[in-house]
């Protein structure tokens, strides 16, 4: 018994560090989805399933009945609700500790705050730097072109979303798109943002503000990538049920791993189609250009 309150102490202490309320649901990967997945999918006589969470989360009967007849109802329950306005990891946790599924809390806590500290770019420990110097403007200069004061930031009609896999890949999207009558202009990370900043704040920055759209590279190393998987997310959180074509998939070779689920009601680019390849470049650049 004394062992098990000094458990539960230290998750409590642990879970002080960090204000969970204030973090979105993008922040939690693939991985931790798939684990809720595991726990809340089965139906189970002795603990609250996702319909339970489901009906703390405001979702009415005809919704659930619906999510009913999907292969993995969790993950789009999560999905839909994190487009909800107030919604956080920190209110995902609360529900769970009301449908009293404190198992799931004690599993998967240390994954949930990992993710969280890698959203807030908070290291586990952190010496305090005592710096007298003048401070530079929060994500002033982030890409090569910006003027360095971020007076006037550089704009980009697509943010690219890839690994570094697949870099062929874009420079073959930046000879199509850039470099041709087409003129889009792409953001690029390698190419295009200077180093020394978090990554995903740089790129919550420029998803959200900076590029009027988010096209994925769909791959198996994408499909493993925690970078693309915040980048996807963060996009479509900024756009609920995808309605303003924020988020633009392309797969452009054969993948063995399932397709994400959560990209499957968004309307794929298929460069691997050899009846439609020759349409591929003038149909992803019209969609680029739409205002």
């Amino acid at each position: 018994m004394a062992s098990c309150e000094k458990k539960n102490s230290e998750n409590a202490d642990s879970l002080g560090t960090i204000d969970f309320f204030s973090i979105p649901l993008i922040a939690l990967n693939f991985a931790v989805r798939k684990k809720l997945a595991l726990f809340l999918n089965p139906k189970s006589v002795v603990a609250a399933d996702w319909t339970g969470l489901a009906e703390e989360m405001g979702f009415d009967y005809l919704e659930i009945r619906n999510y009913e007849r999907l292969d993995n109802p969790t993950e789009k329950l999560l999905q839909d609700w994190q487009g909800k306005e107030g919604t956080s990891v920190g209110s995902l946790l609360e529900l769970l500790k009301k449908i009293e599924r404190d198992d799931i809390l004690e599993d998967l806590t240390p994954a949930i705050e990992e993710h969280c500290r890698r959203y807030l770019n908070k290291p586990l420990q952190v010496p305090s730097v005592d710096s007298s110097g003048p401070k530079t403007p929060a994500l002033a200069g982030i890409t090569t072109r910006d003027d360095p004061t971020g007076v006037a930031p550089e704009l980009f009609d697509a943010f690219i979303c890839y690994c570094q896999a697949d870099i062929d890949f874009v420079h073959e999207m930046i000879r199509q798109l850039e470099q041709t009558e087409c003129k889009l202009k792409l953001c690029v990370f390698d190419r295009d943002v200077l180093p020394g900043t978090c990554v995903w704040t740089i790129s919550s920055e420029l998803i959200e503000k900076r590029c009027k759209r988010l096209v994925a590279i769909i791959s198996d190393d994408y499909l493993i990538s925690d970078d693309c998987d915040f980048q996807t997310k963060f996009a479509l959180s900024l756009s609920p049920g995808a309605r303003d074509k924020r988020l633009i998939p392309i797969k452009y070779k054969p993948i063995k791993k399932e397709f994400p689920s959560i990209l499957r009601h968004i309307t794929l680019c298929d460069y691997t189609n050899p009846s439609t390849k020759g349409w591929f470049w003038k149909r992803l650049a019209k969609a680029l250009s739409q205002p």
